[in-house]
């Protein structure tokens, strides 16, 4: 047997047998292929009623993900719920603070138990959390593991790039899907975040998308807009940018900017490493 095949085959097997030890489960689904790949596994190994897949719909969430996350449950026959969070309503996340994730999960999570007590009574919560979320700075982790929320990758020592072997394996559609970090991510830690500002960063990565850029993140900082594209795509990026700052500038910002770092993810917490450093 191939050693991709017998790595594949090892890798199932731990999930399953963690899965196995929840019996019943809510998952945090997003429409990323992390939580795709776990809402899969447990309707695989629980089955149907006993592995249902609960989609955030807020205005952090761009339609984009939401249809992702709806059609993939469908394709699989996944059960499926959709809840509507609150987290706007929380000056704590507004703010946009370091740690506003924190709040953005809490919220979340606490809504996932109120579904499980009144609904789904015996059922775990489980999210697309991987191995390789504990090298970055990830304030949600501390949610998860406050509302006691299980991460069958973190728990089996899976990173990003096994679950995408994984997802790849079952032919799954969102194996390859780039990562999707919610909106909020695009604003500098203490910009204040409003839906306004959201809806007009998903308008523009759409703009993007369609000039054909897959990957790509609009980086806001009081209205003025910093693209953000793989290295290799920055010479057509400029080629077309002159269309692109124009609707831009429709959508209501200031100023337009190419960064010519390229894209990288998580750009925006290099400064709590210098806020670190300076303390």
């Amino acid at each position: 047997m191939p050693k991709e095949n017998q790595n594949i085959i090892s890798l199932l097997n731990k999930l399953e047998h963690e899965i196995h030890s929840y019996n019943k489960t809510i998952i945090a689904l997003s429409g990323g292929v992390d939580s795709c790949l776990v809402s899969f596994l447990c309707r695989k190994y629980l089955d149907k009623e006993n592995a249902v897949a609960v989609i955030s719909d807020s205005p952090s969430l761009k339609r984009k993900d939401l249809d992702v996350a709806i059609k993939f449950c469908n394709e699989h026959d996944i059960e499926y719920e959709i809840v509507h969070t609150n987290e706007l309503n929380n000056e704590n996340y507004l703010s946009n603070p370091i740690n506003r994730c924190y709040f953005c999960k809490s919220e979340l999570y606490d809504t996932l138990h109120i579904l499980s007590n009144d609904k789904y009574t015996d059922f775990e919560i489980v999210n697309g959390n991987n191995y390789s979320d504990l090298g970055d700075y990830r304030p949600g982790l501390k949610s998860a593991s406050e509302n006691k929320i299980f991460s069958p990758f973190i728990s089996c020592k899976i990173d990003k790039n096994s679950i995408r072997e994984l997802a790849k394996h079952f032919n799954l559609s969102v194996w390859d899907k780039p990562a999707s970090p919610c909106l909020s991510s695009r604003f500098p830690y203490g910009e204040a975040i409003t839906k306004e500002k959201l809806k007009r960063v998903e308008e523009a990565e759409s703009i993007l998308n369609s000039f054909g850029f897959k990957d790509v993140r609009v980086r806001t900082t009081n209205s003025i807009a910093k693209i953000e594209v793989p290295k290799e795509d920055i010479p057509k990026l400029k080629s077309s940018f002159s269309k692109i700052e124009k609707e831009l500038i429709e959508l209501g910002y200031t100023q337009c900017l190419i960064d010519e770092e390229g894209f990288v993810s998580g750009k925006l917490n290099r400064v709590i490493d210098e806020l670190q450093y300076r303390s």
